[in-house]
């Protein structure tokens, strides 16, 4: 069998193509190396919205991502551990919440430093949480409020 110059060609395409979209997904999935930073932990109400590779920002700039999410069995509350980028010295009295980017727009954690002159060191825990808010609770609660007052 012998093949042709634009078969081993369009093979070896084919192949780079393949290569290129792994690489691609394992990036989007968080599978990529190790990140530059050092990491923190907070402990959640509800993490809903959020998931590993969720964006972190400060002041609407990412900072970092969310690097793993567990449920604490004996506090029945959602641990995130998430990586902030090394040059970013964080204030040890920073607080850390779900936001949302919208009424359709998907969620991601949200750092609010503080004024201390002390920073977090790697795997320090941000003590100051607020977890994901619920839109339907919200708006379930409204409902029912407003049929209350008639």
């Amino acid at each position: 069998m012998s093949e042709s110059p634009g078969e081993i060609i369009a093979g070896g395409a084919t192949l780079a193509v393949a290569v290129g979209f792994l690489i691609y997904a394992g990036q989007g999935a968080g599978l990529s190396a190790a990140p530059d930073g050092y990491d923190l932990t907070a402990s959640f109400r509800s993490v809903e919205g959020i998931s590993v590779g969720t964006d972190v920002r400060m002041a609407g700039v990412k900072v970092g991502s969310v690097t793993g999410l567990e449920l604490n069995p004996e506090t029945f509350r959602a641990d995130m551990t998430l990586n902030v980028r090394g040059a970013l010295d964080v204030p040890e009295d920073t607080s850390i919440s779900i936001s949302s980017e919208g009424l359709l727009g998907g969620n991601y954690v949200e750092l609010v430093p503080g004024g201390s002159p002390f920073n977090l060191e790697p795997g320090d825990e941000i003590e100051d949480t607020q977890g994901a808010l619920s839109l339907l609770a919200l708006l379930a609660k409204f409902v029912s409020s407003s049929g209350e007052e008639g």
